[in-house]
C-alpha cells in the first residue's frame, strides 16, 4: 500500500491511481534561460526515483515534462548576447540533458514546449475568456479573474484577502484585482509573438503547464510535482485556470507533490541572489559540480534527505556522500567477484528451484537478511517515497555482503560449501535496489576495493598451486612431500583438510 504526502490535503494519503496498473505523472521543467544549478536537479531526481519505484512496482508510468522555452529572461538573455530566443533554449536544453544524464536521470515521455504547443494555450485562453474567468484588456493582454473562482488559493491555504492585504507588487490599475495574473503579454517590440484572437503576443507563465499537462494526460492525471517554491503562484495558478476551463473542480491532478528547498547552508540555492551564486562561484551549476565529483554520488547525496525536507548542499557534504557511495560499490564489487567464481564453477551452482531461505549453505543467513531488508526498502519507498530510509537499508545489506565476503577470504568459509544460486540471488535483491535507486549504471569506481582485495586474491591464487603441488605428492605416494607442506602451512596459519571433493584450506 502506497501513500503519498499530498500538498492539497496536507496529510498522508493512499495512493489510487485513476487507471488500474497506471500512473500518470506530470513535472514542471526548467526554463533554460542558462545552464541548470544544483537546485535544479533535485526535483528531476526525486521524480526519476519515483518514476523508477513505480515501474518496479508493476505499474505502466507516463511521465510528462515540459521546457518553457518563451519567457522574459530567455528574452533578456538572447537580447544582451545578440542572439535569438530560440538559440538560448535551445543550447541550455543540450546542457539540460547532459547535467541529467550524468545524474542518471532517465528520460520522459514526452518534453513539450511551449513554442510547440501554442494552439492548445491560445484555445484553452479563449475558452476561459468565453466563460466569464478571464478578461481582455485594450492592447490585447488577457488577464484570469481570481475573483470569479471562489475556490482560489485551496492549495497553498492563502485567502484573497491576506493575499491582497500582504502584496508587495505594484498594483496594476488595469486589473480589475491585484491578484489577477496574465494569460496572454501583448507583444513588445523586440520580443517573439505568436498570432491570436486578441493580437500578435505570447501566453503568461502559468497557462503553458495547464495547456501541456492536460494535453498530454488527459483532463484527470495522478500527479503534479515540482519544488515547494512553485506551490505559489504557480501551482495554484494552475490549478485555478485548469478547473475552470474544464468545469470540474475534481479534474486536473489528484496528487500534489513538492521537494524541499536545496540550501547551501546560508539560504536557499537560486540564481537570482547574486551574492549567493558569487558564494558558491565554481560549485553553483550541475556542470560545475559534476566537474569535482561523479554524478552517481550526487544522485546519492539528494536522495539520502527525504524529498519533502530541506537539503543543505555543500562540498563538506558531497565528501561525505562520496565515502558512503564507495562503502556500497564495495559491496557491489564483492557481489561481482563472487559471481565470477560462480560462473567459473568455483562454487556449487543448483539451478533447480528452492527456497533459499531454507538452506545448510552458509550464505543461507545472508540470503534472508537480505530478502528481509528487500522488504524494509520496499515499505520505506511505500511511504511517501521515503529515500533516505530505502538507503539505509541498502546500506545494512551492503555491511552483510561485506562481513560474508571477509569470512570466505579469510578462509571460514570453504568454496566447496557455496551454494551459487543463493549469492545469485543476493546480487539480484541487492541491485534491485541499486535501480530503484538509480546507482551502479556507470563505472563503478574500485578505488579502495581494489586495494583490500588484491592481497586475498594473491593468497587464493598462490593456495590452488601449492595444493596442487601437495596432491600431486600424494598421488605419487610421495607422503613425506604431502605432509611437510600440510605442516608448514600449518605453522605458518593455514589448515589444509582433505576432503572428498579435493584439499581444501582456511585460516586457523
Amino acid at each position: 500500500m502506497i501513500k503519498v504526502y499530498n500538498t492539497m490535503s496536507r496529510s498522508k494519503e493512499i495512493f489510487k491511481s485513476l487507471k488500474k496498473g497506471e500512473v500518470s505523472i506530470y513535472c514542471c521543467g526548467v526554463t533554460p534561460y542558462n545552464a541548470p544549478h544544483i537546485g535544479n536537479a533535485r526535483p528531476f531526481v526525486t521524480w526519476d526515483v519515483i518514476r523508477r519505484f513505480f515501474t518496479k512496482s508493476g505499474y505502466k508510468v507516463r511521465y510528462i515534462q515540459n521546457f518553457t522555452d518563451v519567457d522574459d529572461k530567455i528574452i533578456k538573455a538572447a537580447n544582451e548576447q545578440g542572439v535569438t530566443w530560440k538559440d538560448i533554449a535551445e543550447k541550455n536544453i543540450v546542457a539540460y540533458f547532459k547535467s541529467m544524464d550524468a545524474l542518471n536521470v532517465r528520460r520522459a515521455d514526452f518534453y513539450p514546449k511551449v513554442s510547440e504547443t501554442m494552439g492548445d494555450i491560445i484555445n484553452m485562453i479563449q475558452t476561459l475568456v468565453d466563460k466569464g474567468f478571464a478578461y481582455v484588456l485594450d492592447n490585447g493582454d488577457v488577464f484570469y479573474s481570481v475573483e470569479q473562482d471562489k475556490s482560489y488559493g485551496k492549495l497553498s491555504g492563502r485567502k484573497l484577502s491576506d493575499m491582497m492585504a500582504g502584496a508587495r507588487v505594484e498594483v496594476d490599475e488595469r486589473k480589475h484585482h491585484p491578484m489577477d495574473f496574465a494569460l496572454w503579454k501583448a507583444a513588445k517590440p523586440g520580443e517573439p509573438y505568436w498570432e491570436s484572437p486578441w493580437g500578435q503576443g505570447r501566453p503568461g507563465w502559468h497557462i503553458e503547464c495547464s495547456a501541456m499537462s492536460l494535453k498530454f494526460l488527459g483532463e484527470k492525471f495522478d500527479f503534479h510535482g515540482g519544488g515547494s517554491d512553485l506551490i505559489f503562484p504557480h501551482h495554484e495558478n494552475e490549478i485555478a485556470q485548469s478547473q475552470a476551463a474544464l468545469g470540474d473542480e475534481n479534474s486536473f491532478a489528484q496528487y500534489w507533490l513538492h521537494n524541499g528547498f536545496i540550501t547551501d547552508g546560508n539560504e536557499k540555492i537560486s540564481k537570482s541572489n547574486k551574492e549567493m551564486v558569487k558564494r558558491n562561484k565554481g560549485f553553483f551549476t550541475v556542470e560545475e559540480v559534476l566537474a569535482k565529483y561523479p554524478g552517481e554520488v550526487i544522485r546519492l547525496l539528494l536522495l539520502q534527505t527525504h524529498y519533502r525536507n530541506p537539503l543543505e548542499f555543500n562540498e563538506t557534504r558531497v565528501i561525505e556522500a562520496q565515502e558512503f557511495f564507495g562503502k556500497l560499490a564495495k559491496a557491489y564489487w564483492q557481489l561481482d567477484d563472487l559471481a565470477r567464481k560462480i560462473h567459473a564453477g568455483e562454487f556449487i551452482k543448483d539451478t533447480g528451484e528452492k527456497n533459499f531461505a531454507i538452506t545448510v549453505s552458509p550464505a543461507g543467513g545472508l540470503v534472508e537478511e537480505g530478502e528481509r531488508l528487500l522488504s524494509n526498502f520496499y515499505a520505506a519507498m511505500d511511504d511517501d517515497f521515503n529515500t533516505a530510509l530505502a538507503i539505509t537499508h541498502m546500506f545494512e545489506l551492503a555491511k552483510e555482503i561485506g562481513e560474508y565476503y571477509g569470512e570466505f577470504v579469510n578462509g571460514e568459509i570453504l568454496p566447496v560449501t557455496i551454494d551459487g544460486d543463493i549469492i545469485l540471488r543476493v546480487r539480484d535483491i541487492y541491485m534491485e535496489m541499486a535501480e530503484i535507486i538509480g546507482i551502479f549504471e556507470q563505472p563503478v569506481p574500485v578505488e579502495k576495493t581494489e586495494e583490500k582485495t588484491a592481497e586475498p586474491e594473491l593468497v587464493n591464487s598462490l593456495m590452488k598451486i601449492i595444493l596442487s603441488l601437495r596432491q600431486d605428492a600424494r598421488a605419487a605416494k610421495n607422503w613425506a612431500t604431502a605432509d611437510k607442506i600440510r605442516d608448514e602451512l600449518k605453522a605458518a596459519g593455514i589448515v589444509v583438510e582433505d576432503t572428498p571433493q579435493g584439499a581444501v584450506w582456511k585460516k586457523a
